[in-house]
C-alpha cells in the first residue's frame, strides 16, 4: 500500500506558469497566524487541557463531515458513538475499525484532504486507513495521543491559532472563556459567539422552558415581551463583557420584516399561552432578527446569518440521536427580497456589520455579492459546510470577484468541531486563494505586489478585522 503523499503543489493550478505564482504567493502567507471567528470547539477541552482519550473520539466522533458519510454507506450512528459524549457503549477501536474499512468511502472528498493532513502533519503517519491495519493505526494514534506535545493548548500553539471563536448557548455561563482569558500560561484568545437561535423561534417545542432560562440567567422578567428584550440585550452585552464580538443565526429563512410594538407583544404572550398561530410565530421569528440587527447596532457585535438550512431531515434520527449529527441539508435561498426590510433600516447604519453565509452556491453571485458590492454594512461569508470544497471555493470567488471584490469578502472559516482538521482547512483555503490570485496575475489583471498584499488580506487580515476581533 502507498503511503499518504502531500505533495507541496497540491490544489495549485496544472498549468507550469501559474502554479509558479501560486506557489510564491502561498510561501508568504502559508505560516500566518490562524484566526478562526466561526467554529464548534468546546473551550473546557483547553481549559482542562487533558489528553484526548483515544483516535475514534478526536477523529471520527466529533466530525459530522465523517459521520454523515458513513451513515450515508449504512454505517448506523450507534456504531459511531453519536452524538459525542453520548453513553451509548459504542467502543472507540470498534468506532475506529469501522472508520478505518470504509476509508474507500472518502476518496475526492475534503475530508479525505483534511483527514490525511491531520495524520501526517500532526501524528507523523503516513500509512492510509485500511480495514487490515486499523489496530495498528489505533495503537499509534494512541501512543502519539497519550504525549504533551498532542495535548490541546500544545496543539493550539502548533497549530499557530491567535484566535478561536466558540459558539455558545445565550445562558451559558462562559466560565471556561474566563478561566483561559485569566490563565497567564494560555497564549491564545478563545472568545464566544452568542447563538440565540433557540430563543428566538416560537415555533421550538421547548422554546418557552428556553425562556423562563434566559429570565433566570439574565435577572429579567421573561414572562413579558419587554423583559423578553430586555434579558437579551442584558445577555449580549455579557458576551460581549466576556470577549464576544459577534453573534450566529441560522434562521430557517431570510425573512426580515418588523412587526409593531403592539403585535410584537401580542404575539410573545400568545406563544407562552399557547395560542399562537404558525403564521404569527413565523412573523415573530422574522421580527426577531431586525432586532438582532437593531441590536448590533447597539453593541457592534457582528451578525452572521446562514438561513435557508432544512434542520433534522430525517425525524426518526433526530428522535434517537438529536440534533448536530449531519441530517441538516440545504435549500433554495433567498435574501435580496428578504433582507430588504432589515437592510432598509440597518443597511448603511455606521456600527452594523452582518456577513452573509449559504450552502447554495447559485445566491452567492446572484444576491450575496451584490448586497455585499452595495451596501457598507454587509460581507460576504466563505463557503463552508456543504460548499467548503477545493472546486466550491474557486467557484465562490468567481461568482464574488467580479461585483463585490476581495475586501468585501470575510476571510475563511473553518466552522468545525474537528479540532485537529483546524489547520488543514485553513491551509487549504490559503492554496485556493494563492491560485485565484495566480490566475489573475498571469492574466495580467493584477500586479503580483498587490495579489500577495491581497493573499494576506484574505488569510490574516479580513477575518481579524471583519469579525472585530484585531
Amino acid at each position: 500500500m502507498s503511503e499518504i503523499t502531500l505533495h507541496p503543489d497540491r490544489l495549485f493550478p496544472t498549468d507550469p506558469s501559474i502554479r509558479s505564482v501560486a506557489r510564491s504567493l502561498y510561501q508568504e502567507v502559508a505560516d500566518l497566524p490562524i484566526v478562526s471567528p466561526h467554529g464548534h470547539v468546546d473551550p473546557a477541552l483547553l481549559v482542562d487541557d487533558e489528553p484526548f482519550p483515544d483516535p475514534a473520539n478526536l477523529l471520527v466522533v466529533p466530525d459530522h463531515y465523517v459521520t454523515r458519510l458513513l451513515h450515508a454507506h449504512g454505517v448506523s450512528f450507534d456504531r459511531l458513538g453519536v452524538p459525542p459524549g453520548s453513553a451509548n457503549g459504542a467502543d472507540p477501536r470498534a468506532i475506529w475499525r469501522t472508520f478505518c474499512e470504509h476509508w474507500w468511502a472518502f476518496r475526492g472528498t475534503p475530508s479525505r484532504y483534511w483527514l490525511e493532513a491531520e495524520l501526517v502533519e500532526v501524528f507523523g503517519i503516513r500509512t492510509p486507513p485500511s480495514a487490515e491495519n486499523a489496530d495498528i493505526l489505533y495503537d499509534q494514534l494512541a501512543a502519539r495521543l497519550a504525549s504533551d506535545d498532542c495535548r490541546p493548548r500544545a496543539l493550539f500553539e502548533r497549530f499557530g491559532i491567535e484566535v478561536l471563536a466558540t459558539t455558545d448557548d445565550p445562558c451559558d455561563d462562559l466560565s471556561p472563556h474566563r478561566a483561559l482569558a485569566e490563565d497567564a500560561d494560555f497564549k491564545g484568545r478563545v472568545i464566544p459567539t452568542f447563538r440565540p437561535d433557540a430563543y428566538l423561534n416560537p415555533m421550538r417545542a421547548d422554546w418557552a422552558d428556553r425562556i423562563a432560562k434566559l429570565g433566570e440567567v439574565s435577572g429579567q422578567d421573561t414572562s413579558s415581551y419587554a423583559g423578553y428584550i430586555a434579558a437579551l440585550e442584558q445577555r449580549r452585552a455579557y458576551f460581549k463583557a466576556n470577549g464576544g464580538t459577534a453573534t450566529d443565526h441560522g434562521a430557517d429563512d431570510a425573512g426580515s420584516e418588523s412587526l409593531s410594538e403592539a403585535d410584537a407583544t401580542r404575539i410573545f404572550a400568545a406563544t407562552l399561552a399557547g395560542t399562537a398561530a404558525g403564521e404569527e410565530q413565523v412573523a415573530f421569528r422574522r421580527h426577531m432578527l431586525s432586532e438582532m440587527a437593531r441590536m448590533a447596532c447597539d453593541d457592534g457585535l457582528v451578525m452572521q446569518l446562514h438561513p435557508c438550512v432544512l434542520r433534522d431531515h430525517h425525524t426518526s434520527t433526530f428522535e434517537t440521536f438529536g440534533r448536530d449529527v449531519g441530517g441538516d441539508l440545504p435549500v433554495a435561498a433567498e435574501y435580496t427580497r428578504a433582507l430588504r426590510p432589515l437592510l432598509n433600516r440597518y443597511g448603511t447604519h455606521p456600527n452594523f456589520r452582518i456577513v452573509l453565509f449559504t450552502t447554495d452556491e447559485d445566491v452567492f453571485g446572484r444576491e450575496i455579492a451584490p448586497l455585499a458590492g452595495f451596501y457598507p454594512s454587509v460581507f460576504v461569508g466563505a463557503p463552508w459546510w456543504f460548499t467548503d470544497t477545493p472546486d466550491a471555493i474557486i467557484r465562490f470567488r468567481e461568482a464574488v470577484t467580479d461585483t463585490a471584490g476581495f475586501h468585501k469578502t470575510a476571510g475563511f472559516v473553518d466552522d468545525t468541531r474537528a479540532y485537529c482538521s483546524i489547520p488543514a482547512r485553513h491551509d487549504m483555503a490559503r492554496r485556493l486563494d494563492c491560485s485565484y490570485l495566480a490566475r489573475l496575475v498571469t492574466e495580467h489583471r493584477l500586479p503580483e505586489d498587490e495579489a500577495l498584499d491581497t493573499a494576506r488580506d484574505l488569510a490574516y487580515r479580513l477575518p481579524a478585522e471583519t469579525f472585530r476581533v484585531a
